[in-house]
């Protein structure tokens, strides 16, 4: 990944001493029974970090979220406590550790043809108008991009339209740029091999034609096919951090992944993409997203369905 950003004021710094055993207010009463003691100075330290880091805004109700995440990493690490893994994170070593907390802390939610009228939008209106703004020309240039693609499902499903959407797929130039933060979710969007039961979200003609099922470890898997991976190019990449890329690109995913940036770092990423997407190009937003006063760049026209003006 790029170099992080310099810690702006405020940045975290390490968290304050501990605090006396007898002072009632040192543990939340959620915390009994908890396996490492977790302070809200920890809490406030990892969420100062992580934003900083990645731009990821954690609400106080995420408490026992980042708990039960952390804890799992503690037990591998074998670390005593909460203040032994935040003077890691402050370390020498603390540069590999913080991939680790990212990785740990982002949300990876995702499914084959989620949210499926983007995809229909995608296949009825702008793929044909893009097959007939280009009939004349001889290898036409077409670019979407999964930004937050999670494990992969998002491209994939991109890709299954495109191949069934475009009969003359092969004269094309087309190309799917698949970007995450998390860096094990880049490794399983670059395999492609998901549960079994992921693909009964895919239409059954599709899952037919882009799909078969595999054996690993004992296990029935569902692998997606070779026409499908050669569409797409899977990167690691954090949305607040230098883009490499360089555009157009006809259509943009980036669906579930703004509500968790706050306004500052949503305005800065939508400009971005503004600037990067074709005149008329589409940017589809997840169902909870709007970019009511966060830009004007763009106009609705669909449910989470934007067109850069």
């Amino acid at each position: 990944m790029p170099p992080t950003p310099s810690p702006s004021p405020g940045a975290p710094g390490r968290p304050p001493p501990e605090r006396r055993t007898d002072d009632p207010s040192a543990v939340p009463s959620s915390a009994v029974g908890r396996e490492f003691a977790f302070e809200k100075r920890h809490f406030d330290f990892i969420v100062g970090l992580i934003h900083q880091l990645a731009g990821i805004a954690l609400a106080p109700h995420k408490l026992e979220m980042v708990y039960a995440r952390l804890a799992r990493r503690l037990r591998e690490l074998r670390i005593k406590d909460f203040d032994a893994y935040c003077a890691l994170l402050e370390s020498e070593r603390g540069a590999e550790e913080v991939g680790f907390l990212v990785n740990a802390l982002t949300t990876n939610l995702t499914a084959f043809f989620r949210e499926s009228h983007h995809f229909d939008h995608l296949a009825e209106e702008v793929l044909p108008e893009l097959r007939a703004r280009h009939a004349d020309v001889p290898r036409p240039r077409l670019r979407l991009w999964s930004a937050g693609c999670s494990s992969g499902q998002e491209p994939y499903t991109l890709a299954m339209v495109l191949a069934s959407s475009i009969p003359d797929l092969r004269r094309w130039d087309a190309r799917i740029l698949a970007t995450d933060i998390d860096t094990h979710m880049v490794e399983t969007a670059r395999r492609g091999l998901y549960p079994a039961e992921a693909a009964t979200g895919i239409p059954p003609a599709l899952r037919e034609r882009f799909t078969r099922r595999v054996r690993e470890n004992g296990d029935t898997r569902t692998a997606m096919d070779d026409q499908l991976k050669r569409l797409i190019t899977v990167k690691p990449l954090n949305l607040l951090e230098p883009w490499p890329m360089k555009g157009p690109f006809d259509a943009i995913f980036c669906r579930n992944v703004l509500i968790y940036f706050d306004r500052p770092g949503r305005t800065q990423v939508i400009e971005k993409f503004s600037r990067l997407l074709s005149h008329g190009g589409f940017l589809y937003l997840g169902h909870s997203e709007s970019l009511y006063g966060v830009s004007s760049s763009f106009r609705q026209v669909g449910p989470t369905i934007y067109r850069r003006v």
